[in-house]
């Protein structure tokens, strides 16, 4: 039978550098997109309605990568 060799300590404790940086990136954009909706003004009781829902599932999302 083959044996699963362990991964280096150091390789299995921290997520790698590529995905930090993606996650960061990631998190920059859903930021920008959150000020962006909260600068829109509008006086259309659907577009209000709409940038709710969007400001709302770009929070969750925020959240869920923190």
């Amino acid at each position: 039978m083959a044996e699963k060799q362990a991964e280096p300590e150091h390789l299995s404790a921290k997520p790698s550098a590529a995905a930090e940086a993606a996650r960061k990136r990631q998190r920059q954009e859903l930021e920008l997109q959150r000020e962006r909706i909260l600068d829109e003004r509008t006086s259309s009781p659907y577009r209000r309605a709409a940038l709710e829902a969007a400001l709302t599932e770009i929070e969750a999302r925020l959240a869920s990568i923190s």
